[in-house]
């Protein structure tokens, strides 16, 4: 049985009290990807971003809201974890400064400087021992080009690609790539179908560790 850490759903970046920078991230792939570890017999610690969705009973669930709430609370589960499932879509960019009170209207534009926020995957590889990590990558364009650009950056195992018609959606496309660029396995349907087929390839290429 192995102890796996799934990260899911969005993260919030404040720009004053009220505003924040996000994105449409459901949490449901997170959800359906615990349900799947849970069913088959590993346990499931899941770090999430603020959602709607239900995680599964059985899940040790961590709420957070920015992105470096998520790469603390990561960074601190990680150790006691055998693998990652990265299928969080954490805010990419945060502002320079967030406004103490709500910022007004004034006629005029508002100009926003926005830095990046840490990558939560690159900080848990520099600190990998044993874990596999499993990847996620919603491309636009150039696809594969850029999602091995991000398996290498991020020190993943795999990477699973899929684009924006899978935000907030009950189903999704997805092609899983190996180290070499090579689609391994591809499968559209549910996200709850696509995860139960995502964990039983997880198991059969990461058997080490599962």
């Amino acid at each position: 049985m192995a102890r796996i850490l799934i990260t899911s759903g969005p993260t919030r970046q404040y720009l004053d009290p009220v505003r924040f920078l996000t994105n449409a991230s459901s949490g449901r792939m997170g959800a359906a990807l615990a349900e799947a570890v849970l069913a088959a017999g590993h346990q499931a610690v899941v770090v999430t971003g603020p959602v709607d969705v239900a995680y599964p009973a059985g899940a040790e669930v961590i709420p957070v809201v920015s992105t470096e709430d998520m790469v603390e609370a990561c960074l601190a589960v990680f150790p006691m974890c055998d693998g990652l499932i990265a299928a969080a879509a954490p805010s990419d960019y945060r502002p320079v400064k967030i406004a103490d009170r709500k910022i007004r209207k004034t006629g005029e534009p508002l100009l926003l400087h926005l830095v990046e926020t840490p990558d939560v995957v690159a900080l848990l590889a520099a600190v990998r021992r044993h874990q596999w990590m499993v990847g996620f990558a919603l491309e636009t364009e150039d696809v594969h080009l850029r999602a091995m650009q991000k398996l290498e950056r991020k020190s993943c195992d795999l990477i699973v690609v899929n684009g924006p018609a899978a935000i907030h959606a009950a189903d999704t496309s997805v092609e899983v790539l190996d180290k070499t660029g090579k689609v391994v396995a591809a499968w559209a349907g549910s996200k709850a179908a696509v995860a139960r087929e995502l964990v039983r390839l997880f198991a059969a290429r990461l058997h080490e560790a599962l």
